[in-house]
């Protein structure tokens, strides 16, 4: 007599968007280790990612109302990732970098008050012409002219590449030597 196998069981395919939604308890126990090597990866170094993470938790915590269950450890990454460019960004735009007890010597002396002031004002013809000109445009003069910035701080603080910010002064003088024709 045969032996019949026994029936195959159904298993259930669980549906991503079936899957409940973790509590930040347990995406902190479940997967902190995980965030962290990602944080040290990024930093480089145990107290930067550990501040990383500390970061990343909050977003997580703030940010776990409107999580679509997927893949938890890619949307952690994620945070992970613009949690860390974000700081880079702020990093740049204030450095923290503490000055030398003889900063004097250090850092050359610049204009007095009063003169940096008559520089920074121009002439009522320049700023009409100046104004004139599209914002793209006038951005990037005034910036690379006026303020005296360098071409790569200017695309890092607008976004666009170096060449578009070349393009931008080029166009723009153009169009001041035309208008104050």
């Amino acid at each position: 007599m045969l032996a019949l196998a026994p029936p195959p069981v159904a298993l259930d395919v669980i549906d991503p968007g079936d899957a409940p939604v973790p509590t930040w308890e347990e995406v902190a126990r479940d997967h902190g280790r995980f965030i962290y090597t990602v944080a040290y990866r990024l930093t480089g170094r145990h107290d930067e990612a550990q501040d990383l993470v500390q970061e990343v938790l909050l977003r997580v915590r703030r940010g776990l109302e409107t999580y679509q269950p997927g893949s938890l450890r890619g949307w952690l990454s994620r945070i992970a990732t613009n949690a860390f460019l974000d700081e880079v960004r702020r990093q740049k735009r204030r450095p923290a970098d503490p000055l030398p007890d003889d900063a004097e010597r250090v850092i050359p002396g610049g204009l007095s008050a009063s003169d940096a002031l008559d520089a920074a004002d121009l002439p009522d013809y320049l700023q009409a012409a100046l104004r004139g000109l599209a914002e793209e445009f006038r951005v990037a003069v005034v910036l690379c002219d006026v303020v005296g910035m360098g071409y790569q701080e200017i695309a890092d603080l607008v976004g666009v590449p170096v060449g578009t910010v070349r393009s931008r002064i080029h166009r723009g003088r153009s169009q001041l030597r035309e208008a104050l024709r």
